[in-house]
């Protein structure tokens, strides 16, 4: 019992002992320490930037409590550079911009905010909140309640607020002054950005340490139903790349390579349901062009150092193209009203042809009408020319206009000297005529001609691009030709460029180009032919305006940029780059099978002349007025009575395809055409046999 009291005595002793040991020290850590807790703390403040004396106890210590004490921000030792930060870091919080929220507040002090309405599914719901402000109701939606609130200040604080001048609103706005904007206007058209909430921060060029706000100036287009009155000319600061900024405002955008050839490529991208393209030589600078061209179209942005895209300045004014439109259309119903059968007054595809004075349409005139979507047959082929080969609308409007040129021409053969002044034609001194100053020709067609620029139409494109992937990449912009007797059309088979008269008798098919090709033909030959180049320098479209589905950048790549790499022309001759336009209001879609009737109309005739396209002949069995046999005939009617452009012309030739031949200059600078074709991968032209074209001259 002893032995066990004694050991636990012992064990208190040992106890205590260690208690008293521990707090001695605790005692000497403390002395040696020589700092209170609070002087610790002034020294890991890095806002003390004043250096604290060490008291006279601590001072008298040196050595080693010198060393292990923490020694605060002198100079030399990142203080400065400590009391910089903290000074740019108050002032870029004191000088960031106030919320929408804030503005308000601060305007009209006690607003309440009311929770109308929460639609939309679970996972992505609409938030509708409306304040009450100088009695009038202002509702905002968005995805949060926060963010409905802020909507609903804008849309409140934009119904009072103005600037006293332009510069403190482009300051509130972060955007450099544009000499465009109207600040001090009533109709609150101002972009969303002025109202910006806390943003992170970019570093400034002026106070390193500040960190201003980088300003949406996008978002306004993003949101707004409308689009701005006019281009932004500085839209950010510095050169910004258009897909970056279009994916800001649609985010998710898929490009698509639609052409991919050496060095050229076209990229689309369809944005709010519409198709923009743009090419260049990498898919970089494609995309590039694509973006620039919708942020255009749909937003008015234009980017410093981006060039607007080249299809935008050819375009034709719109009133004017409906103008255009509309005296064709109108045209066409007065002179097919009297049509015994009402299947001819139908179309699936009108074209025409309108003569101005300038772009003035009270002077406009419709010179030739035409209708049609079928080719004749091969059984059916001529060799004496009394028969129309194709008859698509655009082909046939054209040889109408072969018809109103002879007829001007003819004018000049008169006696009478007021005939030849009423001519649109005028005498040249050295020799031949040509167009009267200011003399226009228009074309309408009222939907995309056959071929490549039918075929690669953004309705076609933009409901599933990769659904057509496989064919525009291959055969976008290529030579395309007509099925005979039937519709569509099909890329050039092989390099064989000449059919033969007895191979389509025994069955091959009929080969005829398409329209497109034939209008990209036009815009470096003329309309006027090789017979007419004897008399009249190359007669040119100044405008093409289409109906339906069609696409003005597509348009001019494929009936203008295809041939750009032609080369020099010969005097008179030009690389023609048309103006294009659609219409407002476009004719609705015929659904059914078309008719084989083409119906043709020239100005001076009263009467309407209906072909059979199968057999390129009149329905009585007669020969149209546009065969190469009429044709024919009024040219060697005029022929040695007209001064020509041709020098030493010598006799007539016996033969129309000597006549056609004889035109060097006309049939150099179509060789020059095909080859341009074949060097840019894009085909041969396949042409007619040519015993159609063999057939004496008609006196």
């Amino acid at each position: 019992m002893a032995s066990v009291l004694g050991t636990s005595r012992g064990s208190g002793g040992l106890s205590s002992q260690l208690r008293c040991k521990s707090k001695r020290r605790r005692r000497r850590r403390s002395k040696r320490k020589g700092t209170s807790s609070a002087d610790v703390k002034e020294n890991r403040n890095v806002s003390n930037l004043e250096v604290r004396p060490l008291p006279a106890g601590n001072r008298a210590q040196g050595g080693v409590s010198g060393i292990k004490r923490k020694r605060p921000l002198e100079e030399g030792n990142g203080s400065h550079l400590c009391q910089v930060q903290l000074i740019w870091k108050k002032l870029s919080w004191s000088m960031a911009p106030k919320n929408a929220l804030v503005q308000l507040h601060e305007l009209r002090p006690g607003l309440q905010y009311q929770m109308v309405s929460q639609t939309g599914p679970v996972h992505a719901p609409i938030f509708a909140v409306a304040v009450e402000v100088n009695g009038l109701t202002f509702e905002g939606t968005g995805p949060t309640k926060k963010k409905a609130k802020m909507r609903a200040a804008e849309l409140a604080l934009r119904s009072f607020v103005q600037f006293p001048n332009a510069c403190q609103a482009h300051l509130a706005m972060g955007s450099s002054p544009s000499p465009y904007t109207d600040f001090t206007s009533d109709q609150a058209d101002f972009p969303d950005t002025l109202f910006k909430e806390f943003e992170p921060v970019a570093p400034s060029t002026a106070f390193p340490g500040r960190h201003p706000a980088e300003p949406e100036l996008l978002s306004a287009a993003c949101r707004q139903e409308h689009l701005l009155r006019r281009t932004l000319d500085i839209v950010v600061p510095g050169d910004r790349n258009p897909v970056v900024l279009l994916n800001q405002l649609r985010a998710g955008l898929r490009y698509v390579c639609l052409s991919e050839r050496p060095h050229s490529f076209v990229m689309a991208v369809s944005v709010d349901g519409r198709t923009f393209e743009g090419s260049g030589r990498s898919k970089k600078l494609a995309k590039g062009q694509a973006a620039q061209a919708a942020l255009q179209a749909l937003f008015d942005i234009r980017l410093p150092g981006h060039m607007p895209s080249r299809s935008k300045s050819h375009l034709l004014p719109q009133e004017f193209a409906d103008s255009v439109s509309q005296l064709v259309t109108q045209k066409f119903r007065e002179l097919t009203v009297g049509l015994t059968s009402s299947v001819h007054a139908r179309h699936r595809a009108l074209a025409g042809i309108v003569m101005t004075k300038g772009l003035d349409v009270r002077q406009a005139q419709v010179v030739v009408l035409s209708s049609g979507t079928k080719c004749i047959s091969g059984e059916y082929m001529n060799d004496q020319g009394l028969v129309v080969n194709d008859c698509h609308a655009e082909t046939v409007a054209r040889r109408a206009l072969l018809h109103f040129l002879y007829t001007q021409l003819e004018l000049h053969l008169s006696q009478r000297r007021e005939d030849s002044e009423h001519s649109i034609f005028m005498r040249l001194k050295d020799g031949g005529y040509r167009l009267r100053d200011n003399t226009l020709f228009h074309l309408y067609v009222s939907t995309s001609p056959c071929g490549d620029a039918r075929l690669n139409s953004p309705y076609e494109i933009t409901t599933d691009l990769t659904r057509s992937k496989h064919i525009v990449r291959k055969f976008r912009g290529h030579l395309r030709t007509k099925i005979e007797s039937g519709e569509g059309t099909m890329p050039v088979r092989g390099p064989s460029t000449v059919q033969t008269w007895d191979g389509v008798l025994l069955g091959e098919q009929l080969v005829t180009m398409s329209c497109t090709d034939k209008i990209a033909r036009w815009n470096v030959l003329g309309l006027q032919g090789a017979l007419l180049c004897h008399f009249i320098e190359p007669v040119y479209l100044h405008s093409i305006i289409v109906g339906s589905l069609h696409h003005t950048g597509h348009l001019s790549r494929v009936m203008s940029h295809r041939t750009e790499d032609i080369g020099q022309l010969p005097t008179s001759y030009r690389h023609n780059r048309p103006l294009l336009s659609g219409v407002s209001l476009a004719e609705g879609r015929r659904p059914g099978k078309s008719s084989h009737f083409s119906v043709n109309w020239v100005s001076g005739h009263s009467d309407v002349e209906v072909l059979d396209a199968t057999t390129g002949k009149r329905s009585c069995g007669g020969s149209s007025r546009l065969c190469k046999h009429v044709f024919s005939a009024r040219w060697a009617r005029l022929y040695g009575k007209l001064s020509t452009r041709i020098p030493n012309h010598g006799d007539m030739p016996a033969m129309y395809c000597e006549a056609k031949l004889g035109a060097h200059t006309y049939q150099s600078v179509k060789q020059q055409l095909f080859k341009a074709f074949q060097k840019a991968g894009l085909g041969t032209w396949v042409r007619k046999p040519p015993e159609q074209d063999q057939f004496p001259l008609a006196l």
